[in-house]
């Protein structure tokens, strides 16, 4: 039964950090009310609309589409205050009556934020006039024009704006009152009812419900002040007048607006009148452009002839076991309607290999599809490492394919604007995100807000466990401390924390996502600018997938980019090396992995990694490929038996004989989901695509599935190989127990290549491989420290900066030095060190400050940048010592400047002698007598413009001391279990005091030790 009235303005968790409920509470408190309709109008957005449409559709409620708008105060592209000090907007509710409203919806906030942005994103008047059709219009609330216009008496405005809507939205025109207990809502009331009658315009009543229950304002309350960043306390912050912006029953929605009955019926005619159906279930793919020369225009024919052709290239002949393959993915492809994807795909990779960008070797299930190899799109041979198509593509599961590629992080752009050049500025964007508030983060959020100090809110946040995704609820379960705490002293944080978690904090640019549609993007999703400017789709990457347009990722991976680059500097001295073609069984290469060697190594970094694989001692690729899949919360408990069972220390034994085939690269262990979905095949005579969906049902636990995929098991393994339906039974019990934590194969194995790739380098080329890892970290010291102490294990000296010597970046000198980067020294701009290295490579090496300044450009060249270098030990190459050269900075400027002015005037021969780099030794000012800074000194102004000691160590003349103290090596020891007790030594900088909410005395400071620097925090009870 239909319910007499429905709340047409709402906000969910995706008007951020206002709506306090998430869009499936709000569903399920419409449906607790007994509505059978609903709308939701996030600020200024669409963030919602896909999740809200698909959890209303699925609870049976009539979702209803819609948004409250900014309306500019004149021209949306004048951005400015009002006259009267106002925001420069007003408020309007917009709902999409039919398909074409929605549409017009979608490009209005679009142009709200692409446009109009001043604070907020802001439609005007000329694009409601374009963009009205199938939209009904609601004058606002208190922030409405009309409304506004009322209450302060401009009733002749008032007038003129509603009649102004009026004839935009002919008939679809509401004007709108609210009642929460406000004396200007109740006033308002009173306007809009004599309005209504002089215009003949219809009443609409509305809640503006920002969260679901009345119990939830305080919580609000805290949203709010999370959202403007402010206390609680703070007198001057914004605050919602009353608590009544919540959920209101039919029943009391009539008592508030009983004198205007017709405002209620209008909400039932309104929803009545609204019939949108979103487009689910089909693809919206781009037309890939076909060459003009293809013999074939059809996008399948044409897909075929490049993978024969690719696999010739790969293989040579086309056996019969390829041409089976190949003809059995191109067939599903087909079917699916996915050759387009695979064209676009190969496409834009061809485009940068062509253009040497560094492209993976492949990335997720991908790696695992025979066309995909033959494309040019992975570079893993899938028939070689037994990869399996239909973990990648299962025809008995429709879905989009999903090709992630990792391109090199610095070159990725490239890659996107290539595909906008190809499709259409207008047909690509890349895909918003948005961060959630997990159990710790609400927790620190709510603390903040209510005053809690940062030491008391960390350690109550640390009380929650570590266990990927837990949630308040569970944690509160686990840890009695919380427990004790949250029904304690921090009552008020826990309980408000459990409202807001999960909720929707902010929303930024997804790292990779990519979308194209095949035309006007504005067609198909609402468009959104970020803070930064990087223009996104409004619906993130399950929305796009749920409408059916293509999305892609392009990821940049940091290593692809450190293996160029030490490519190139080994170029630059003659060494032209294809790292595709580098041999996969060099026996110096596993060594390294064997000696737990792998700092720099691309996944086998950690200190855990390192201790296995001292233990398990790798010789062939398919070890690294399966300890890159164990090494894993859940499986990692297998490494040991992995490793015994590979020196053979633990006998090997299968289930059954014909899972010895299966399992034999991994020790008879189950380590990757490809080999749950082959023993389903050969055991049980699943189809592949079968196979597929036992090992998502058994990887997701579905329960009901798997105890129908479990008969089906244990009947097959009967049929197929008269196997007992007690071993059967054993067998799937065993893959139950494995398939939960089993991992990819095909990721594992192309990202198993990438490490060897980059052990390769650091073994046979170690001063280029490690200066590149040095440059691509060049922001992070902590791991600049460790890198140079992984140089000094590997004999390596990395020198300090030198502008003689160095380069922007870290470089090779020899094979045994590195030179330290110039742009790693604080406070030294690209465009100062451009000049410096162009000065010097038409001049030549610098002799003294006075030759530098007289010859590098000083638009860029500060006192800044001069103080910086010759703290950095950069100008130590150059006649003085630091202390007699930072003496005479200024006087060096001014010398500079005279001399680069008198070249510019050719007056360099002023004095009859010039010198011949056209400087007058007689006017070369002398140095200072100046004693050197001490020692302590030379270091410590290093450190402030470098991030760490390089030429020495203030710990130094104790590292004995310290060796036999410490149990704890910031370079060898990077993890460490929640407990344990480490015992380290070093030196206490950066102490900052605190007082926390007892006003008991605690610190904040660094750890600063021989391998590195760590933030320490000492509580109170610690503190002395």
């Amino acid at each position: 039964m239909a319910s007499e009235f429905v709340h047409l303005h709402n906000h969910s968790d995706y008007s951020l950090l206002d709506g306090a409920q998430t869009v499936q509470t709000l569903v399920n408190t419409i449906d607790d009310l007994g509505m059978d309709s609903v709308a939701l109008t996030e600020h200024g957005n669409m963030f919602s609309v896909i999740p809200y449409y698909k959890a209303a559709k699925k609870a049976g409620i009539k979702p209803i589409i819609g948004c409250e708008t900014y309306v500019a105060v004149g021209s949306r592209f004048e951005k400015k205050p009002r006259a009267d000090g106002g925001w420069g907007n007003n408020h309007l509710v917009l709902l999409a009556q039919n398909y074409k409203g929605y549409q017009n919806l979608m490009k209005l906030v679009t142009f709200g934020y692409l446009d109009g942005f001043y604070y907020r994103p802001r439609v005007d008047i000329d694009l409601l006039k374009e963009h009205n059709e199938g939209i009904i219009c609601l004058s606002g609330c208190l922030k409405g024009e009309v409304t506004e216009k009322m209450l302060k008496d401009d009733w002749d405005g008032a007038k003129e704006a509603a009649l102004r809507f009026a004839e935009i939205f002919e008939n679809r025109f509401y004007l709108e009152v609210q009642n929460h207990g406000i004396p200007d809502e109740a006033q308002n009331i009173q306007n809009m009812k004599k309005l209504a009658g002089e215009l003949n315009l219809p009443l609409v009543c509305t809640n503006d419900a920002h969260y679901a229950k009345h119990e939830h304002w305080e919580a609000h309350d805290v949203h709010i002040c999370l959202g403007t960043g402010k206390d609680r306390d703070d007198p001057n912050r914004l605050r919602y007048a009353t608590p009544e912006f919540y959920f209101k029953t039919q029943d009391q929605m009539y008592e508030m607006f009983k004198d205007v009955p017709n405002a209620i019926e209008n909400t039932r005619k309104i929803a009545d009148s609204i019939d949108i159906e979103l487009p689910m279930g089909d693809y919206h793919l781009p037309n890939f452009p076909i060459p003009e020369d293809a013999s074939d225009k059809d996008p399948d024919t044409y897909l075929q002839k490049l993978c024969e052709t690719g696999v010739q290239n790969q293989y040579g002949d086309i056996k019969p076991e390829l041409r089976s393959r190949l003809d059995h993915e191109l067939k599903v492809i087909k079917k699916m309607g996915f050759a387009g994807y695979f064209l676009i795909t190969a496409d834009f990779v061809k485009y940068a290999k062509d253009n040497d960008i560094p492209v993976g070797p492949g990335r997720g299930s991908a790696a695992g599809s025979l066309v995909s190899y033959s494309l040019g799109i992975t570079t893993i041979d899938p028939m070689r490492h037994n990869l399996l198509f239909e973990r990648f593509l299962n025809p008995d599961r429709i879905s989009m394919p999903d090709i992630d590629i990792d391109f090199c992080i610095e070159r990725r752009g490239e890659v996107i604007d290539y595909i906008k050049d190809q499709y259409g500025e207008k047909s690509v964007t890349q895909i918003i995100t948005f961060g959630k508030m997990k159990a710790r983060q609400v927790i620190r959020d709510v603390g903040r807000v209510l005053g809690y100090s940062f030491g008391e809110i960390d350690r109550l946040a640390k009380l929650i466990p570590t266990t990927l995704n837990i949630t308040l609820e569970d944690a509160l379960k686990q840890s009695p401390d919380l427990r004790e705490a949250g029904e304690g002293q921090y009552k008020d944080v826990i309980e408000y924390s459990k409202v807001l978690e999960g909720m929707n904090r902010h929303a930024s640019t997804h790292a990779a996502g990519v979308v194209i549609a095949p035309g006007d993007l504005t067609d198909f999703v609402p468009l959104y600018r970020s803070p930064q400017g990087d223009v996104t789709s409004q619906y993130d990457m399950k929305g796009l997938e749920t409408l059916g347009l293509l999305k892609l990722d392009f990821l940049g991976l940091r290593n692809l980019t450190v293996i160029d680059n030490a490519l190139k500097l080994l170029k630059e001295r003659g060494e032209n090396i294809d790292i595709e073609k580098i041999p996969m069984d060099d026996a110096k290469v596993y060594k390294i992995f064997a000696k737990g060697l792998t700092i720099g190594v691309f996944q086998f970094e950690s200190s855990g990694m390192r201790e296995f694989l001292k233990k398990l001692k790798p010789t062939v690729i398919e070890d690294l490929i399966a300890m890159n899949a164990l090494y894993r919360p859940g499986p990692m408990e297998n490494i040991d038996d992995f490793i015994s069972r590979k020196h053979g220390k633990k006998k090997i034994e299968y289930a059954h004989p014909v899972m010895e085939a299966i399992l034999e690269e991994t020790y008879g262990i189950i380590v990757y989901q490809e080999q749950v979905m082959q023993i389903a095949h050969e055991v049980a005579g699943f189809t592949l695509a079968e196979a597929d969906i036992m090992r998502r049902a058994v990887g997701k636990k579905i329960k009901k599935l798997m105890d129908e995929l479990k008969v089906k098991f244990i009947d097959g393994a009967l049929e197929k190989h008269n196997i007992s339906k007690k071993k059967g039974k054993e067998i799937y019990e065993l893959i139950e127990k494995f398939a939960e934590y089993g991992f990819n194969k095909s990721h594992s194995t192309a990202y198993a290549y990438v490490a060897y790739q980059t052990a390769w380098l650091k073994t046979h080329y170690p001063a280029e491989f490690m200066s590149a890892n040095l440059t691509s970290e060049m922001s992070n010291i902590d791991r600049v420290v460790i890198l140079i102490n992984e140089c000094r294990k590997l004999k390596i000296e990395v020198d300090p900066p030198d502008v003689n010597i160095s380069s922007t970046n870290f470089r090779p000198v020899n094979h045994k030095t590195i030179s330290f980067g110039l742009n790693a020294i604080k406070n030294v701009g690209t465009k100062a060190l451009d000049q410096i290295v162009e000065s010097r490579d038409k001049h030549g090496k610098f002799d003294s400050l006075f030759d530098f300044t007289a010859n590098v450009s000083l638009k860029s060249v500060n006192r800044k940048v001069l103080e910086s270098l010759n703290m950095a030990g950069a100008l130590d190459g150059l006649e003085g010592n630091r202390a007699q050269k930072y003496a005479v900075i200024e006087t060096a400027l001014k010398y500079g400047q005279t001399i680069q002015e008198n070249k510019a005037r050719n007056q360099v021969d002023l004095f009859g002698a010039s010198s011949a780099n056209g400087q007058d030794t007689s006017m070369v000012p002398s140095l200072p007598q100046a004693e050197e800074w001490s020692e302590a000194q030379l270091l410590e102004k290093e450190k402030e413009v470098l991030g760490m000691y390089l030429s020495g160590h203030p710990l130094l003349k104790y590292a004995e001391d310290l060796e036999e103290f410490s149990n704890f090596d910031f370079t060898d020891n990077i993890e460490q279990p929640n407990g344990s007790k480490v015992r380290i030594g070093g030196s206490i900088c950066d102490v900052k005091m605190h007082f926390d909410r007892k006003n008991n005395q605690m610190a904040f400071f660094k750890l600063d030790c021989l391998g590195g620097q760590a933030e320490i925090l000492a509580f109170s009870d610690t503190f002395a």
